[in-house]
């Protein structure tokens, strides 16, 4: 990446790549009380359908439509691993300013914090007849409206602001994005459903991505253009990319899970907070439910913090910022094959069991990152090993969760679920961060992450599997 290097201190053509990027691999009991459960006008020709397609192999109109969500979706997160920060640190240079990590780490955590807080609110509401598509689309619409905001010529701060809309705008997008998954297919495959939405979404973020690298790197002789110019337009086109594979799922879903009807709205929005007590006091009650939210916070906190701080403990390591990157890349192509894989031995050995594995592969992988990365073939080897178990234990807890909760107050659930994931996301780099500080050992810091690991597998094997239960009942 030397070439947008060495633009860095360029006034008349702002660098877009001045250090490495923060992030390294990224690329988830009905009550008579709750109201009337609706079924859609139109569910059960779906069902049919679904019921037709869970007999084979092979997906229905829905499922795909439903999956392409996840290749539309995945440039964006792909791009703000890779570039975003990049050009948002070329930005700060420019401004005299310096500190990418910490500025970037900031906006990721007031955005994560915005999305934890409001998703079980608006989660709630969602679940009323109707209101699921209306957020989806108004969250997908903001984040892809300040995806091309982006392209235009901010200052940092302003810059910054409107990647932080567009983070909140995917982030919120994903939370109803998820509880669809209970009104698309059955069951019996959510786990290869939700396999595939994250397998696509790997390899197919890449083909926009090398489209955008490609622009960025040779834009300036082919075109004539600026590289910021160049960085400009790779977020617009990354939003079309986005825009043009969720059209498909907008134009398909129906809400065949629901807790009111569109006639009780406004009781519904009078009796959000009252129903979201209710709902955490029905998880409190729900042993295996609450059990496995807690397993699901400490290892989806180690799997958030390896993607976060894995590029920042390389980059101490020496390692050059091009390997960075295109093990980044081999880390999206190997979790394709992968996370589908992991949905096909889901079906075969249960969900489960799946999970645990991935933690347990996890927790080598720390003590590798730990014990035995020290150059840029190890830090490759550790690429590969991720992107054989992320995007296979990310998939299989979205639907694990989904076949476990209640699914008339899907959104709701999927609300807390995501303050989960989110808050995770922040205690987790605390963590590494204060053990390096304390010890001055960043490889104490790295296997500090192993602790989460371990106490996640605790609550995993206690846990009582309620899955296979409610796969019955549904």
């Amino acid at each position: 990446m030397t070439n947008i290097l060495d633009t860095a201190q360029r006034p008349a053509k702002p660098a877009t790549v001045p250090t490495t990027p923060t992030a390294l691999i990224t690329p988830t009991n009905s009550n008579a009380t709750d109201g009337i459960i609706g079924i859609a006008s139109n569910a059960a020709a779906n069902q049919a359908a679904t019921d037709q397609a869970a007999t084979t192999n092979h997906f229905n109109h829905r499922e795909k439509q439903w999956v392409l969500y996840d290749v539309g979706n995945s440039a964006f997160v792909l791009l703000s691993t890779a570039v975003i920060p990049i050009y948002a640190n070329s930005l700060l240079k420019a401004a005299g300013e310096s500190n990418i990590v910490s500025t970037w780490g900031y906006m990721q955590t007031i955005a994560s914090l915005i999305i934890a807080l409001l998703m079980p609110i608006l989660g709630s509401v969602a679940d009323v007849q109707g209101m699921k598509i209306r957020f989806f689309i108004g969250f997908f619409g903001t984040g892809v409206l300040a995806c091309c905001a982006m392209a235009l010529p901010l200052g940092w701060v302003a810059f910054l602001a409107v990647c932080m809309l567009a983070t909140i705008g995917l982030n919120g997008s994903l939370t109803f994005y998820d509880s669809m998954l209970i009104d698309t297919t059955t069951n019996d495959r959510m786990d290869q459903v939700s396999s595939h939405g994250y397998g696509w979404g790997y390899v197919g973020s890449t083909i926009p991505f090398i489209a955008c690298i490609a622009l960025i790197f040779a834009g300036p002789s082919a075109f004539g253009w600026s590289t910021t110019a160049c960085t400009r337009a790779s977020f617009v086109i990354t939003a079309l990319w986005w825009t043009a594979f969720t059209i498909p799922l907008i134009s398909s879903y129906h809400q065949t899970h629901y807790r009111e009807t569109a006639d009780h709205m406004r009781d519904a929005v009078r009796g959000t907070f009252a129903e979201l007590g209710h709902t955490f006091r029905e998880i409190s009650r729900n042993k295996p439910l609450w059990m496995f939210m807690i397993a699901f916070f400490f290892y989806i906190d180690a799997v958030n913090t390896i993607i976060s701080m894995s590029t920042s403990y390389g980059t101490q390591l020496g390692i050059d910022s091009t390997q960075l990157v295109l093990a980044l890349l081999v880390t999206q192509f190997v979790a394709f094959p992968c996370a589908i894989a992991y949905g096909r031995l889901a079906k075969r050995f249960g969900c489960k069991p799946m999970i645990m594995a991935a933690v347990i592969a996890y927790l080598g992988i720390v003590c590798f990152a730990a014990f035995f990365l020290r150059s840029a073939t190890e830090f490759w080897i550790l690429a590969i090993l991720v992107g054989m178990f992320q995007g296979g234990i990310q998939a299989l807890s979205r639907s694990y969760y989904g076949k476990i909760i209640p699914k008339s107050h899907a959104n709701e659930y999927y609300g807390f679920y995501d303050i989960f994931g989110k808050t995770a996301s922040i205690l987790g780099t605390f963590i590494v961060a204060a053990t390096t500080s304390i010890t001055g050992n960043p490889s104490l810091g790295v296997l500090s992450i192993g602790l989460l690991l371990a106490v996640a597998l605790v609550f995993l094997i206690l846990q009582r599997d309620s899955a296979t239960a409610s796969e019955t009942a549904a």
